[in-house]
């Protein structure tokens, strides 16, 4: 039995069937051949790190590429070794999910699924460089309610070139048809100097200054079907919230595992170099992977737990970020009605959380 303190573990599964224009995480294309091997190091780095990690665990969260796509007894292999934990998250994209897949994951303990829906319109489907269809998102809810999965979350992307305003209308409609209880809801961002924004760069402007009427048009549709908007970009039903993602933005310790994951616990941080083969080859000979470390005072800790806890609708402990506030910014903020104290925390008002990190900027020492 572990004797570990850290309560939440992040699972990095790198490949895809192919690779979005815009996507800028650590991803590899196709691969299969890989897969074993890859998956092979992971077990080896979970058991490196087991340690340092709480039994049960709260939370773990599967994330990529795309998880669902890695060869079916790779995965499995996985799944089955993971600890026991509450909450357990793994992100699909559409195309992936099947009625051979739902059992694999119900019997390894995953009771939360993230589909990366990003857009219902084709033509913006395309413009994005990926391969489902509306109809297989609709399909993949589906599967997955009848096979019993009552946590389905839905990934959406706007400011995507060629997109209007009606266009997003149209798209969370159809994301709320599908009843998730839980939406993620992204401004696009893509990475310059990539063939995306060479390709787009001049519609990508014009969309950056849509990104302001986009924002407010997914908040007040989603408050108004009934979700909480719990987190900048993210909205749940009661009870429905990412608590591998809540872990984060409190600034909870986690162990992430896989080429280019990160780690925080305690005044460390850490992350795996994104390179396949060191990887593997490191920890097929018993050696830790290649990493960054990077130590965090608490300074440092103050002002990021201030500037991720800012973006929830929860108020965050002024005792825990005093030091990272500057008065007279915080004076001004809530003397604009963009800052609030409640209960001894701080948060955004509505409308600060609208201006979001321009506003955290100004309370920032």
């Amino acid at each position: 039995m572990s004797g570990g303190s850290v309560r939440h573990l992040y699972v990095h599964l790198p490949f895809c069937a192919t690779r979005c224009g815009y996507c800028d995480f650590v991803t590899l294309v196709g691969r299969t051949g890989e897969h074993g091997a890859y998956v092979d190091a992971l077990l080896r780095e979970l058991a490196l790190e087991r340690d340092a990690l709480a039994d049960p665990l709260d939370t773990i969260f599967l994330g990529g590429g795309t998880p669902t796509f890695t060869e079916p007894a790779a995965l499995e292999r996985v799944l089955a070794s993971l600890p026991a934990a509450a909450e357990v998250t793994i992100e699909a994209n559409p195309e992936t999910v099947h009625e051979g897949l739902t059992p694999v994951l119900a019997r390894n303990g995953v009771n939360r699924v993230s589909i990366g829906a990003q857009t219902f319109n084709t033509a913006l489907l395309d413009v994005l460089d990926r391969r489902a269809r509306p109809e297989d998102v609709r399909r993949a809810v589906h599967v997955l309610r009848d096979a019993g999965f009552e946590n389905i979350s839905l990934d959406l992307i706007y400011g995507i070139p060629g997109q209007t305003a009606p266009d997003l209308e149209r798209d969370l409609e159809q994301a709320l048809e599908l009843a998730p209880d839980h939406l993620s809801c992204y401004e696009l961002e893509a990475k310059p100097g990539t063939r995306f924004t060479h390709a787009h760069g001049e519609e990508l402007g014009r969309q950056a200054d849509a990104m302001e009427g986009y924002f407010e048009l997914v908040v007040e549709t989603l408050v108004d079907a009934g979700y909480r908007w719990y987190e900048t970009a993210n909205f749940c039903r009661p009870g429905r919230e990412s608590r591998h993602n809540l872990a984060y933005w409190l600034g909870r310790d986690y162990v992430g595992i896989g080429i280019g994951a990160v780690s925080t616990v305690g005044a460390r941080r850490w992350r795996n170099a994104p390179k396949l083969r060191p990887y593997v080859d490191a920890l097929a000979s018993g050696r830790t992977p290649p990493r960054e470390d990077e130590p965090l005072d608490p300074a440092t800790k103050a002002r990021e737990r201030l500037m991720l806890a800012l973006r929830l609708d929860e108020p965050v402990p002024l005792q825990a970020v005093g030091s990272a506030i500057d008065p007279a910014g915080l004076a001004r903020a809530e003397r604009l009605g963009l800052a609030e104290r409640r209960g001894g925390g701080l948060a955004l008002t509505r409308r600060g959380r609208f201006l979001g990190g321009a506003v955290t900027a100004e309370i920032l020492a």
